[in-house]
């Protein structure tokens, strides 16, 4: 079943717009993520606390990688949750950002470029 994972997140991979090199890839991604508003809430990296002593909004994609790494589920989950929200009573941040849930993006993003920078965050943590 973990290779079925793998082979599906490197397929998705492999539908990401070929570039020279991956720096390329992260920086096309990276871009999508910002025209997409995913940026206004989530870092690649974690983040210390905000100036006013609150959380960040959202969690890193460091840390979501970190907490679905060895969930075989995971690209299918997340991109739901990206496409039509979170729920707020599932509290799995609590403590850790200030948000309380992650609102719905499919006004924003199609779903196949939202399962490519859910496949691409998944992986940023070896």
């Amino acid at each position: 079943m973990r290779f079925l994972s793998f082979a599906l997140a490197a397929l998705s991979i492999a539908a990401t717009p070929a570039r020279a090199n991956p720096a390329e890839n992260d920086a096309y991604l990276l871009q999508l993520a910002t025209d997409s508003g995913c940026m206004a809430c989530h870092g690649v990296l974690p983040a210390a606390r905000r100036a006013d002593g609150l959380p960040p909004i959202a969690p890193a994609w460091r840390d979501i990688a970190i907490k679905y790494r060895d969930d075989p589920g995971a690209s299918d989950r997340l991109t739901g949750i990206v496409m039509t929200g979170s729920n707020p009573r599932a509290r799995h941040w609590t403590g850790k950002t200030g948000a309380s849930a992650m609102p719905p993006n499919a006004a924003v993003i199609s779903e196949a470029d939202a399962r490519m920078l859910v496949n691409w965050l998944l992986i940023l943590v070896p």
